[in-house]
């Protein structure tokens, strides 16, 4: 099922809701359904929309946080000149950081060395803490494509991540949760102006889906909706004003973002 959060564009006062999409390729459509899914469950209000006839939003905003986890592709690992971790590396990240599919991502002022990183992304379902990994199942809702813009400039110098990692606009999330998907080994890619940078999958994530969750709830109580961003293969670069970012995830569709600096 994929959960999507959106907002009809004919309307300049619309609140957003959420939505089953459904159909194939090119004729979807979108089943709204009441209230929010992380606590009433999906029941159809009876309401369809042509998915074009919608603005796909961020399909959730973190209530509590975002994860980052570090380093978790030995080849992202090694392009980038570090040892990979013995535990999963892990960040948090401002919920204001979140920004949906087709939003520009604006270029920070202070920093000159952004990048992107594609990554696929774990929605948490239920407040949890000290999951045992083949438990993991049992709390997640589904998962997402994600893009962790990074300033690396700042990454280097500042003692905490949290000003490089967590810029207003740099944690994209979207097109939508999908909530059953086998993700142990999918196609990851991610294209700057439509030349692929990143090829990877996630079968060579150095901590799976179920280890992480495991490893992050024994840090964290997790709470409905919070995000774990998986990490990244190698490819990563830098972007500039004006470029276009589109990471694709095979069984969960594409996020694209333009890039802006204001």
């Amino acid at each position: 099922m994929r959960i999507a959060r959106c907002v009809s564009i004919s309307a300049a006062d619309a609140a957003p809701f959420y939505g089953v999409v459904q159909g194939e390729p090119g004729h979807e459509t979108v089943a709204a359904i009441k209230g929010d899914p992380f606590f009433n469950g999906v029941e159809p209000t009876g309401e369809t929309h042509p998915l074009e006839d919608v603005r796909l939003l961020a399909p959730i905003i973190p209530r509590s946080k975002v994860v980052g986890i570090g380093r978790n592709y030995a080849d992202h690992a090694k392009e980038m000149g570090n040892d990979l971790p013995t535990e999963p590396s892990m960040f948090l990240v401002a919920n204001t950081a979140v920004v949906g599919p087709g939003d520009p991502v604006v270029l920070p002022e202070w920093s000159e060395e952004v990048s992107y990183e594609g990554e696929l992304c774990v929605v948490i379902g239920r407040i949890c803490k000290d999951v045992p990994a083949e438990k993991a199942a049992d709390v997640i809702f589904g998962y997402t494509v994600g893009n962790d813009f990074t300033a690396r400039d700042k990454q280097r110098t500042d003692l905490q991540w949290a000003r490089a990692k967590s810029f207003d606009t740099s944690k994209p999330l979207g097109p939508w949760i999908e909530t059953d998907l086998d993700v142990e080994d999918l196609r990851l890619t991610t294209a700057l102006n439509g030349v692929t940078k990143q090829d990877g999958t996630t079968a060579d994530m150095v901590f799976g889906v179920d280890e992480l969750v495991a490893a992050v709830s024994a840090a964290f109580t997790l709470l409905p909706g919070d995000v774990i961003m998986t990490g990244t293969p190698a490819g990563v670069g830098l972007v500039r004003d004006g470029d276009r970012v589109e990471v694709e995830i095979e069984g969960l569709g594409t996020l694209a973002n333009p890039v802006v600096r204001r």
